[in-house]
């Protein structure tokens, strides 16, 4: 009897709160987004702090006097360079670094164009219907066919000379139909809505009914869905630089470059592998993690 006298008084509790209201109550008690949370404010933290927190230049071959490469020997680990040094004999740990804070712009401006990009292919579709919403999607149908990454490969090989803003432009590209396919849904939904109805039947204009009913709230999917797509755009641009697509200029460090030139001696010196791989991996996970308690807290059909 207490334990559906308790059930019943938390659904009277849930059924006069809003739903962003309950998710975030439900978001709180979640150890899955609180980890998530945790590790994507540390590793936003530590690229707005990190031209403070790195203590060497990340370009400067201070320690080039302990490179023998005729016996395949770098830095180790010693007094003022906790983690060593790499092939050029740079501060790995500077590196590591500066580079979370490349690492956050591409992903972030990435994901920004892509869902730009997203939102004005989405609302055409879901908007006007008919022929443009054919075309629309069968253009996103065909992009959506072709892996991700080969989709950035072949975006990336595309421009000369590569640099980091042809790898945010290759990965924005890629995020773009994840975006159109998505609020295309949520505003075919809206279209037969109530609000919706009722605004025509007053003689409220279509652009208005677009952007002041339909589009606000088909955006609640498509920005749980950033969260999540961040992490993709992050390992994909991470990809393009592992592949040389990125910034040829070492001297401003990535964690895809700094995995990609690591290879050169990635058998006797795995952890100048280990480093950048793990510092992706971990903020990947983060972010999806991150956005997958979100998606689930947002969900009406979870409330209870």
């Amino acid at each position: 009897m207490d334990a559906l006298a308790a059930s019943s008084a938390k659904k009277a509790d849930d059924s006069g709160v809003s739903l962003a209201a309950s998710a975030w109550r439900s978001l709180r008690r979640n150890p899955v987004f609180l980890i998530g949370a945790v590790l994507v404010a540390l590793f936003v933290l530590v690229a707005l702090l990190s031209p403070l927190l790195a203590q060497h230049d990340p370009g400067e071959r201070m320690l080039a006097d302990q490179v023998v490469k005729a016996r395949n020997e770098i830095p180790p680990a010693q007094a003022g360079h906790p983690l060593g040094g790499d092939l050029q004999g740079r501060d790995l740990l500077s590196r590591l670094l500066i580079g979370s804070q490349q690492t956050l712009m591409v992903g972030v401006l990435a994901t920004v164009l892509g869902l730009i990009g997203g939102l004005v292919l989405g609302t055409l579709a879901g908007a006007l219907g008919g022929w443009v919403d054919s075309l629309v999607m069968r253009a996103v149908d065909v992009m959506l066919s072709i892996p991700s990454l080969l989709l950035a490969v072949s975006v990336g090989v595309l421009f000369s000379p590569p640099n980091i803003y042809t790898v945010i432009v290759a990965v924005a590209i890629v995020q773009v139909p994840i975006f159109a396919r998505l609020l295309r849904g949520s505003m075919l939904a809206q279209r037969h809505s109530d609000h919706v109805l009722a605004a025509r039947s007053l003689g409220v204009k279509p652009g208005a009914i677009v952007f002041r009913h339909m589009l606000p709230n088909s955006l609640g999917p498509v920005i749980v869905q950033s969260t999540l797509v961040l992490a993709v755009a992050i390992i994909d641009a991470a990809a393009l630089s592992f592949l040389g697509l990125g910034n040829p200029d070492d001297s401003v460090p990535e964690w895809g470059q700094m995995l990609g030139t690591s290879q050169q001696v990635f058998d006797s010196h795995p952890n100048l592998a280990f480093w950048p791989a793990g510092c992706i991996i971990v903020v990947a996970l983060g972010f999806t993690l991150m956005g997958e308690a979100l998606r689930e807290a947002l969900d009406p059909k979870n409330r209870r």
